[in-house]
């Protein structure tokens, strides 16, 4: 173990001498933030190398208009809110589901199954599934719109904002962002996608893009070989995540996803409008359809309340850059939903980075 962590720091420094400026690295995934500042590797590695935390937290990226749209329902007598748990505490113009949560129509669920289950037993409700999430989460909402075709449940309702990471990842690269050296590529996501999906990334970008776990050393390993690449002058795909992650990924969750979903437009929270983004459902389960079926409309808001989790998204500021940071914004209180969700950067920072807080 030693002696791979010796191999990562040389190769840290030999990257940042051959581009003669500090390296940085995007972690996509919230988990991996998470997992980073757990294992105290952000005061372990080299100062020449900086981590940027990414738009991998679903709840993180959404964008305010959605979560108003779901706010507004929640006022409804005949109906019942299906959400993952990290949702409920994300502010909106008019509080949060948890502000809301004594009207008893409001349930957390742990699955897209849990959604169904309660159409099945609720005939007389309405049941709105808040359907968030990337490809790891869009193949089981695909599954419970096929068994509610196959069943003739009529009283589901899926308010889509799956998203598709490499679009995100894309529209960084753009005019958003030219720190980007390199991606730390989501664990739990390219089990779905695969390696390979990454490869445009590489191509059109020149940025190495490497898988990994969430093991520390794990993660060690793919910096330096990140590094590597940076300092070869070679990008590449790669993965130090073989166990779970294959070059193809999984071929029976992209089939039924695609044969589910389409890709449309989407809005991001901080990266705004990201053309072919986010999955909507077919035209077959439009009786599932919230929007069509139940008036729900979705409407892009800016969030005025001077949050700027958008920008932490991006990675083009640190969370406590942000003027709220651990005054008015801390997760008792959230403003933002970076605050809130437990694979938020901004929650990340506030339980793990104090000695960082201190010197502010």
């Amino acid at each position: 173990m030693l002696e791979r962590i010796n191999r990562a720091y040389k190769e840290i420094a030999r990257a940042s001498q051959v581009l003669g400026r500090t390296i940085n690295i995007m972690e996509v995934c919230g988990t991996h933030t998470v997992s980073i500042f757990r294992a105290g590797l952000r005061d372990a590695l080299p100062d020449c190398l900086k981590l940027l935390s990414g738009p991998g937290c679903p709840v993180c990226i959404t964008d305010q208009g959605y979560i108003d749209a779901v706010l507004k329902f929640a006022d409804r007598d005949d109906s019942i809110i299906a959400t993952y748990g990290d949702m409920i505490r994300v502010p909106g113009r008019d509080g949060s589901l948890e502000q809301k949560a004594d009207r008893g129509n409001i349930k957390i669920i742990l699955s897209a199954q849990d959604a169904l289950n309660l159409a099945k037993n609720h005939p007389d409700k309405k049941i709105l599934f808040v359907a968030v999430g990337f490809e790891t989460t869009a193949g089981a909402t695909a599954v419970i719109a096929n068994e509610a075709l196959e069943k003739g449940i009529k009283n589901l309702f899926i308010f889509s904002n799956h998203k598709l990471v490499i679009p995100a990842m894309e529209a960084l690269l753009g005019e958003k962002n030219h720190r980007i050296d390199a991606f730390l590529c989501p664990g739990h996501v390219s089990v779905i996608i695969g390696e390979n999906a990454y490869l445009p990334i590489v191509e059109k970008f020149k940025k190495p893009c490497v898988v990994a776990g969430f093991e520390p050393m794990q993660i060690i390993v793919a910096i330096a070989d990140i590094c590597r690449q940076l300092a070869d002058g070679k990008p590449q795909t790669g993965s130090v995540y073989q166990a779970a992650v294959t070059p193809q990924g999984n071929e029976t969750a992209q089939k039924i996803i695609n044969e589910s979903f389409d890709i449309v437009d989407g809005y991001w929270r901080g990266l705004g409008k990201i053309s072919k983004s986010t999955l909507k459902l077919k035209e077959k389960f439009s009786f599932l359809d919230a929007e069509k079926q139940l008036g729900i409309e979705f409407i892009p808001e800016e969030d005025l309340t001077g949050c700027r989790c958008g920008e932490v998204l991006c990675g083009l500021i640190d969370p406590c850059d942000c003027g709220l940071f651990g005054q008015s914004c801390t997760p008792d209180s959230p403003v933002g939903p970076c605050m809130v969700s437990s694979e938020g950067a901004c929650a990340a920072w506030h339980k793990y980075a104090r000695r960082k807080r201190r010197k502010q």
